[in-house]
């Protein structure tokens, strides 16, 4: 692997690792099907403490899956490009797929 490739696949590790959490999912699936949210209102749906979902949104800000906005003392937090809705549907066919082949593998063994 040259340096550039070396490169190419640390930076896409960065963002596969701040994926890499259910409640980041989670925060990424809502702001994905709501639009912006702020710390208060996903803190209040998750039904973890503010520091925590603080935690979160900074991880994912800081792998450039989200974006900030400032409005008055409130900060709201988006997707950083629509990809990633197209990212996570990607990933819901993986799954799919992978079910798929586990229920054949299963039916084969079961019909022997």
């Amino acid at each position: 692997m040259n340096e550039k490739d070396r490169l190419k696949a640390e930076a896409r590790a960065e963002v596969l690792k701040a994926l890499a959490h259910p409640t980041r999912i989670y925060i990424v699936d809502v702001i994905s099907a709501e639009g912006p949210q702020c710390v208060c209102e996903l803190t209040e749906r998750i039904g973890a403490d503010t520091s925590t979902v603080s935690r979160h949104l900074a991880l994912l800000k800081g792998a450039g899956v989200l974006t900030d906005r400032k409005e008055g003392t409130t900060v709201y937090y988006s997707l950083a490009c629509d990809c990633i809705s197209d990212f996570m549907t990607g990933l819901e066919n993986v799954l799919r797929a992978r079910r798929r082949r586990s229920e054949e593998m299963y039916d084969a063994a079961v019909s022997q």
